[in-house]
């Protein structure tokens, strides 16, 4: 898949004028979104991924394609495991609920930048050591394992770089709209919401280590892992008050991420196993009667998990109810 430097520039720059349009529009005037807003914004969010992932067929072709609605689907199904850790984290810094949507924006933003370094160095690890397969999946399917067992339970307290921050830098308790600073008494000093925009991008660093080399499992082109993330990120904001209370009636979503994290652990390694990976399994001429599973195959697994979760968690939950 080649992709031209134009393509590439024209994507960031694209990406930054949604995002700084958001920004502006939530800056000017914070305040709850509505129902009606948060559906007309996700929908309109997801049509666009549609419509880049058909473009990405009539340019690239069909098998590029399929590899970004699985990345996306995938990367959107991590996301909303973002979501707890998102609403412990605004309730721990007592954010204002009219400037949460402000608050989720801006660690998005922060979230977008961090994710971009981590695919550039995923993509030149793979690039540069085809063998970086094996450790990715054993990396997914180990997350999965402590996925299940609960040890990957988020953590309530504010990261180090946060604890720094009120250790170093001026600070009030006052909240001061969307603004990172305010001037009180002659001085300079930074509000709550540059704290909760940090500890939101921070956050979702860690959990970039567990969706990039996911991702990176579905396909090896940095261009579809970026804009996966892309369209998995701009619209988890709308998603998270969409969801609402519904976050904790999904009972079943850890089992649903830790499957599809094994599921893709799996994958990364019979791909690198089939492949020429290591001179030293078969001669460097791949491991005969491994299968390679393809795009097509990964798509309907992680469609077919989510549905499941989903349905299975509803159920369980109305059963409860009774």
């Amino acid at each position: 898949m080649h992709v031209s430097t134009l393509t590439w520039i024209v994507t960031i720059a694209v990406t930054i004028a949604v995002l700084a349009l958001d920004v502006f529009v939530m800056g000017r005037k914070p305040h709850e979104p509505s129902r009606r807003e948060l559906i007309i914004a996700l929908t309109s969010y997801m049509a666009l991924a549609v419509v880049f992932g058909i473009a990405v067929i009539g340019v690239w072709g069909g098998q590029y394609g399929g590899e970004f609605f699985a990345g996306w689907l995938t990367e959107y199904s991590l996301s909303v495991d973002n979501l707890f850790v998102f609403l412990i984290l605004l309730a721990r810094f007592d954010v204002p609920r009219h400037l949460q949507p402000s608050a989720l924006l801006i660690g998005i933003v922060v979230a977008l930048v961090f994710r971009g370094i981590f695919i550039g160095v995923g993509a030149a690890a793979i690039n540069a050591f085809s063998w970086v397969f094996y450790i990715f999946g054993a990396f997914l399917v180990i997350t999965a394992v402590r996925l299940v067992g609960g040890e990957e339970e988020p953590s309530e307290d504010p990261s180090r770089l946060v604890l720094w921050l009120q250790r170093r830098i001026p600070m009030t308790d006052e909240w001061h709209g969307s603004s990172f600073f305010a001037r009180i008494g002659g001085r300079k000093v930074a509000t709550p919401m540059l704290l909760i925009a940090v500890a939101l991008g921070t956050t979702d660093l860690l959990f970039a280590l567990d969706s990039i080399p996911a991702i990176y499992g579905l396909t090896n082109e940095a261009y579809l892992v970026f804009t996966a993330n892309v369209f998995a990120l701009m619209g988890l904001r709308q998603l998270y008050f969409l969801l609402g209370g519904m976050l904790e009636r999904l009972h079943y979503l850890s089992y649903g991420l830790s499957f599809l994290l094994a599921f893709i652990g799996v994958k990364l390694v019979f791909h690198a196993l089939h492949e020429n990976t290591l001179p030293f399994i078969n001669g460097g001429e791949g491991v005969h009667g491994v299968p390679d599973i393809s795009t097509a195959v990964s798509l309907g697994v992680i469609v077919g998990t989510m549905l499941i979760t989903v349905v299975a968690s509803l159920l369980r939950d109305r059963r409860q109810a009774a």
